[in-house]
């Protein structure tokens, strides 16, 4: 049977699975080794395995795949199937079990078999399908219902439990008929108001969300923008779905939104959401604000609509049929340009730059952001932990119409872009990929700079280190006058630049403004641009992230200039 998955994974097109080696998953592993040309990707940590799966996934279109053995293996994988979960992401995580006669079963002993775990009830209420196969000839079926599952509707992962003696097993292989998805009508009456409401709009608003990449359906996403020319605020999810220099483009909104976008977001008398899930870190907490104008929302998942924003005008379908509806219902239809509310977003850009929010000695992160990514032509991927440089790149990177984001938004994982930017690296044939990371998170996944020098992928790692855990003790500074338990007191971080050394990697480190074109140039140099490097940036410990909602007021009120009236997650 491992050589049917193994078979499987490669007629499926998916040139790349993700594992870390262990026991109960050899029989799989020796079958992509004997039986197909799937490139088999050694990771130094399950978690980094199932994190490198979503980066490839989200690159390829496809699922990506991880491995894991039993027990450990097995529960390491849980916080990359969550990110795939939350954010979208298709995903085939296989883990391997101890054989049947050894599961527990209802016995109400702990465990029986050695390493055995029960990772189905652990891991069900994150993926969309969980099933651990005891009949070795169902596993055809379960292989072809796993894999339409991740991809249908909203994506997410499915995970496949396999006893090690199912594995081994001889199985009749039968023909499974592919699943394939079926267009849904949308009522003409919401198409037809929906095009009368944009014609009349003075001030409108397209909300892209990650729900454009994940059905993908940029291409159709990209003709709706043209053809209605709506100006186009993102989610940090969707910040790659409008080049930045898109006339289009207004920007980034949300908690640590660009100040003049979530002024626009308020303001707004039509607000289009193509994608999104209107969640509290796009909106704030107080929502009355975005209610008191017309809002169509437009997801394939029905609970995402009027969930805490009430009163939108929704319709639960697939972005592909709403743009190809919308595209021919309209073909006759004129939209012109809301030049006066641009104009007026034109000045509130000027008004409000996000390379004059902060007040920091040294390296400027936003100043920074933009000059790295002005220069930065040839990568083709940016990835974002999680943390202040997070919000820093979501502020102000330069992103072309060719270039990806990627980060974790739901799950908001420390140490994902690191393994991801692998995944990411590997789905477009070891092309240049630029990982951002602080030093807090670098220090999570570490271990996968060995990964990179094995595999000579040409990561351009930029460690932006403030030598604490800014995103919070900026909260720490709101809420706890100043007490900077874990954060900077018993917190430290080494010295990056030696640590790549150790690694093989080649490494800079800069601590002044007027460096940075220096040591851009030298990431992008013939002889480096395909090679492996870190860049250590050094940040003043104090420096906060700003713009920042004032917790508890509507989204358009922002700190510093604004403050807080509750206490907010961080």
């Amino acid at each position: 049977m491992s050589d049917f998955i193994a078979e499987f994974i490669e007629k499926k097109g998916i040139s790349s699975v993700f594992e870390l080696s262990g026991g109960m998953i050899t029989h799989i592993l020796d079958s992509l080794n004997q039986k197909t040309r799937v490139n088999i990707v050694t990771m130094h940590h399950e978690q980094s395995a199932a994190f490198a799966a979503e980066g490839f996934a989200r690159i390829s279109g496809l699922p990506g795949i991880a491995l894991a053995t039993s027990g450990p293996g097995a529960t390491n994988l849980l916080t990359g199937i969550g990110s795939c979960y939350f954010d979208s992401t298709p995903a085939i995580f296989i883990t391997g079990q101890v054989n049947r006669h050894e599961l527990k079963g209802d016995s109400g002993s702990r465990q029986l078999g050695f390493q055995e775990t029960d990772i189905i009830t652990m891991a069900k209420p994150i993926t969309k399908y969980c099933i651990q196969v005891h009949d070795p000839n169902q596993i055809p079926i379960i292989l072809e219902k796993a894999y339409s599952i991740a991809l249908e509707g909203r994506p997410g992962p499915v995970l496949i439990d396999i006893p090690m003696d199912v594995q081994r097993a001889q199985i009749e292989v039968v023909k499974i008929i592919p699943y394939k998805r079926k267009e849904k009508n949308i009522d003409f009456i919401f198409l037809e108001s929906l095009s009368k409401d944009i014609l009349k709009a003075k001030k409108p608003l397209v909300l892209s969300g990650r729900g454009i990449k994940a059905s993908g359906s940029q291409e159709l996403f990209n003709g709706f923008i043209n053809k209605t020319k709506i100006p186009v605020i993102t989610s940090l999810l969707g910040l790659d779905t409008i080049s930045f220099d898109d006339k289009n483009r207004v920007g980034f909104i949300g908690s640590y939104g660009n100040r003049w976008a979530n002024i626009a977001f308020g303001e707004c008398d039509l607000l289009i959401v193509l994608g999104a899930r209107l969640d509290i870190r796009q909106t704030g907490a107080d929502t009355k604000f975005i209610e008191n104008r017309t809002i169509y929302h437009i997801d394939c998942e029905s609970a995402e609509i009027n969930n805490r924003v009430k009163g939108c005008i929704g319709i639960e379908n697939e972005l592909v049929d709403f743009f190809e509806q919308f595209n021919s219902m309209t073909e006759n239809i004129k939209f012109v340009s809301p030049i006066y509310w641009l104009s007026y977003i034109s000045e509130l850009k000027q008004k409000w730059p996000d390379t004059s929010e902060l007040q920091t000695k040294g390296i400027n992160p936003n100043v920074f952001m933009h000059l790295l990514s002005k220069n930065s032509n040839q990568a083709k991927v940016y990835l974002a932990d999680v943390g202040s440089h997070q919000m820093w790149a979501a502020q102000s990177l330069e992103l072309n119409k060719k270039q990806h984001f990627l980060t974790s938004g739901g799950m908001g994982a420390m140490g994902f872009s690191l393994p991801a930017g692998i995944g990411a690296c590997i789905a477009i044939d070891k092309q240049p990929v630029v990982v951002l990371v602080g030093d807090g998170c670098m220090q999570i996944n570490i271990q996968e700079l060995q990964t990179i020098v094995r595999n000579n992928l040409p990561l351009k790692i930029v460690v932006l280190n403030n030598n604490s855990l800014g995103m919070i003790r900026q909260f720490q500074d709101s809420y706890f006058e100043s007490r900077y338990q874990s954060t900077c007191w018993g917190y430290s971080a080494p010295d990056f630049d030696k640590v790549a050394t150790a690694y093989g990697i080649e490494s800079k480190t800069i601590i002044n403004t007027e460096d940075i074109l220096k040591v851009v140039e030298w990431l992008w140099s013939d002889e480096n641009s395909f090679k492996p490097q870190l860049l250590q940036v050094m940040i003043d410990p104090q420096t906060n992230t700003y713009p920042k909602i004032a917790f508890g007021r509507p989204i358009t009120e922002m700190e510093p200039y604004a403050k807080p009236i509750a206490m907010e997650a961080t």
